[in-house]
């Protein structure tokens, strides 16, 4: 067979295929007009609105333009004014990055939410950024911890930049202006900035954490491949876009949506009790600006487009078919090679990039006289790292979800009180210049290896892949991330070590 994963949670939705296609998909036949991007009159009385991801003169290969053919304009809709948030991780005045530290650091078992769920709204933490989105400048990096769906009628949207969703454990179930996608544990997921969304759980409503790179400037691609040639590493047919979902039906040959008038008792972010008894169905939209989230309500649901055509849209991949390349006979390759997805800045010059994607999965080793574990480094970039479960089956011990305890900082032994605590660990940074390597234990077994005889690596922990965010500037960390910190965490594992 050829290499996937054989996801525990099953796919229920349709795909197109290809990154960075002109891609064109209809809910409902006959929605995309012909030829004219903007008829007078489109077809099943829908309205034309376009989602722009770049300017219009930028390069076609790099354009991202997509029209869409939607019931209701999102024009309508009420003032957005600032949401308070004090439920999950907390309000925004806690996600202001201010720390930054010569020193590697390491977050293990730290706390997440144990007080009431935690959906996709309130379920982000941020770890820390660099740049600033008001000047579409760098990234940020979330944590997030999803314990239930989102409220009934609420989407979500970023309008600092694009999202790299990459699940450590669990799946979800995301409903975007363009269509259907279930992105689980091994897979990754993308969402254009501004593009809005519905973040819901699946597997049998299983917890679902992971890690959200958060991209203010530019686009991910995928990364040039210079003399490898035109295939290899993530190769573009691999990835998934989703098809057209409309939230309605054809009614006389016109499209109507959905309205939603039935009463839940889920009370509505945002809302005060009075606003929840006069509810006629709407939909609250909530986004993030300046890492700041505002809100607003309008009369119609947001997944009422029928059709759309273009390239800019989500899609997602499944990591277990990268292609992994390497050195057949001798020496240690650059980690670029182990590159999933790039965002290049160019005004930086050729090879920089605001952020690389890039994962280490199991693979063989043959390189002989070779050390084949990664030299000592300084490395001008910046590596953020954490384990994907790769493992499949929920009864993985990486995969149980039976918190206990009191809320434990960064490397300690203490459990979280919540019951979707990150394991192994949470995730490690090696900032500009901060010297990482093998431990001296790992060094000596390596060194004393056979390297005449190849063999699989990488699957050291059993169903755990390692990623990383690699990002050209250094990354600021906010008070919960710098206080949850181990720093220089080699010594402090020394120290522990020396005291047993």
């Amino acid at each position: 067979m050829p290499p996937h994963t054989d996801f525990a949670v099953k796919d229920p939705y349709t795909y197109l295929h290809g990154l960075g296609n002109y891609h064109s998909s209809e809910a409902l036949p006959g929605a995309v007009p012909l030829v004219n991007n903007s008829p007078q009159i489109p077809p099943l009385n829908l309205r034309t609105e376009r989602i722009s991801g770049t300017a219009f003169t930028a390069d076609r290969d790099k354009n991202k333009q997509t029209f869409l053919y939607r019931a209701n304009p999102s024009l309508e809709h009420s003032e957005f004014v600032p949401l308070d948030v004090s439920s999950g991780y907390g309000p925004d005045s806690a996600n202001v990055p201010r720390h930054l530290n010569p020193n590697s650091v390491m977050w293990g078992d730290v706390p997440v939410p144990g007080a009431g769920a935690t959906h996709w709204i309130n379920g982000q933490q941020l770890v820390g950024a660099n740049g600033e989105p008001q000047r579409k400048e760098g990234i940020a990096v979330w944590l997030f911890s999803v314990t239930e769906s989102m409220p009934p009628r609420h989407a979500f949207a970023s309008l600092d930049g694009e999202l790299l969703v990459v699940p450590q454990s669990g799946s979800l179930d995301i409903t975007t202006e363009l269509g259907r996608l279930v992105v689980r544990q091994n897979e990754i997921a993308v969402i254009p900035r501004g593009v809005r969304h519905r973040v819901a759980l699946v597997g049998e409503q299983r917890p679902c954490r992971g890690y959200i790179c958060e991209l203010f400037q530019g686009h991910f691609q995928l990364p040039a491949l210079g003399v490898l040639g035109s295939t290899g590493l993530a190769n573009a047919r691999d990835f998934e876009i989703p098809t057209a979902y409309f939230d309605g039906e054809l009614v006389e040959g016109r499209a109507v949506p959905h309205h939603h008038h039935h009463h839940d008792h889920n009370h509505h972010i945002g809302n005060t009790a009075e606003e929840d008894d006069k509810d006629d169905g709407r939909w609250t939209i909530i986004v993030r600006l300046a890492t700041r989230r505002w809100h607003c309500t309008q009369p119609h649901t947001p997944f009422d487009v029928a059709g759309w055509h273009g390239t800019c849209y989500p899609y997602k991949y499944d990591l277990a078919k990268f292609c992994v390349m390497g050195n057949l006979l001798f020496d240690e390759h650059d980690p670029s090679l182990f590159t999933v997805l790039s965002a290049p800045n160019h005004a930086a010059g050729p090879g920089t990039a605001v952020a690389d994607f890039a994962v280490i999965p199991p693979r063989y080793m043959v390189a002989e006289q070779t050390l084949w574990l990664p030299y000592f480094h300084r490395n001008t970039m910046q590596e953020f790292f954490a384990p994907i479960v790769s493992a499949q089956d929920p009864r993985h011990p990486f995969n149980q979800n039976a918190g206990g305890g009191g809320g434990g900082g960064g490397g300690n032994n203490n459990k979280s009180s919540n019951s979707n605590r990150f394991l192994p660990f949470t995730a490690g940074l090696h900032g500009a210049m901060s010297t990482h390597g093998p431990a001296q234990q790992e060094l000596r077994a390596m060194r004393a290896l056979d390297t005449t005889i190849p063999r699989k690596v990488g699957d050291e922990l059993g169903g755990v892949t390692v990623f990383l965010f690699e990002t050209e500037r250094p990354l600021v960390l906010t008070d919960w991330a710098y206080e949850h910190a181990v720093k220089n965490p080699q010594a402090t594992a020394k120290a522990r070590a020396a005291k047993m």
